[in-house]
């Protein structure tokens, strides 16, 4: 005797409302989607991508989701682990790529949701790559990047016109797991604020290699773990203690070096919402304060 039919949860017609609100795109059998579902905390997931996920036939996530996210998926979508973690078994990039041509040439819907923005140190566009090759369509659904968002939750700018008027992104690991090789000169005289990804394992090195191309030892920095996330934790250092103080922070984290960080003690939003602290109006001294009234 049949039950009746299953029950859509209100997360999926929530989502469903609002994609036919938007007038989003359909999301076709035999398409695969690479999407970000942003650096943690779900709020930070794009309409887009909310989308993809209640409309994947299969869902190939990565280790950084917020598996919150998962709620969205229709009842019967297939969720598939895809995680990859320093230090711990993983599955390999090779037999992921195929996973996603092999589920869409039987006409599924395929999302592959990885954390951040599939396009930022996120190996979105190797995948991408494997799918033009065998001739699979795809579309891709940036998202908010750890290196924007989570400076942004730890009260930090990436950029602003009293600090800086250009920024760099690094990764802190090349494929093979090591620092990756770099005209460290032209990196510390390149940008007034580095933002580090994936920066634990190498933080002394790059810390040496930067302070040895003329980086100020000083310079002020911090360490953002689990950024955005309900167990992040800001870590303000400088630039040679960096190496010190990675050590006693938790995976994943990122590194920005540069005068930016002192806007935290004036930007720290989240600091006053949570704990009362008070914020300082002129974090860069009368000297760098601008008078917008």
């Amino acid at each position: 005797m049949s039950s009746g039919p299953i029950p859509i949860p209100q997360e999926h017609l929530a989502a469903k409302r609002l994609a036919e609100a938007l007038g989003l795109p359909a999301f076709a059998p035999g398409w695969v989607w690479l999407a970000g579902a942003g650096p943690g905390d779900p709020g930070l997931l794009t309409v887009l991508g909310a989308h993809a996920i209640a409309e994947a036939d299969v869902i190939l996530y990565d280790a950084l989701v917020n598996e919150t996210l998962l709620k969205l998926a229709r009842p019967k979508a297939e969720l598939i682990y895809a995680g990859k973690r320093r230090g711990k078994a993983s599955a390999k990039q090779s037999d992921i790529s195929r996973t996603l041509v092999s589920y869409a040439r039987k006409g599924m819907r395929v999302l592959r949701l990885k954390g951040g923005d599939p396009f930022v140190f996120g190996r979105g566009a190797e995948e991408a790559l494997t799918l033009a090759r065998a001739g699979v369509p795809f579309r891709i659904v940036p998202g908010v990047t750890a290196g924007i968002g989570g400076l942004a939750y730890a009260g930090i700018p990436v950029t602003h016109r009293d600090t800086n008027h250009a920024v760099t992104f690094i990764t802190g690991h090349g494929a093979d797991g090591n620092l990756p090789v770099l005209n460290w000169n032209a990196v510390a005289k390149g940008s007034p604020t580095l933002v580090f990804y994936m920066v634990l394992a190498h933080a002394d090195e790059i810390a040496r290699k930067l302070i040895d191309a003329g980086r100020d030892a000083n310079e002020p920095a911090a360490i953002v773990s689990n950024a955005t996330g309900g167990e992040q934790n800001v870590h303000v250092t400088t630039l040679a203690q960096v190496g010190a103080d990675a050590k006693t922070v938790d995976a994943p984290a990122i590194l920005i070096i540069g005068e930016n960080v002192r806007l935290r003690e004036g930007l720290d939003w989240l600091g006053a919402l949570n704990d009362g602290r008070k914020l300082d109006p002129a974090p860069l001294g009368n000297s760098g304060f601008r008078n917008v009234s």
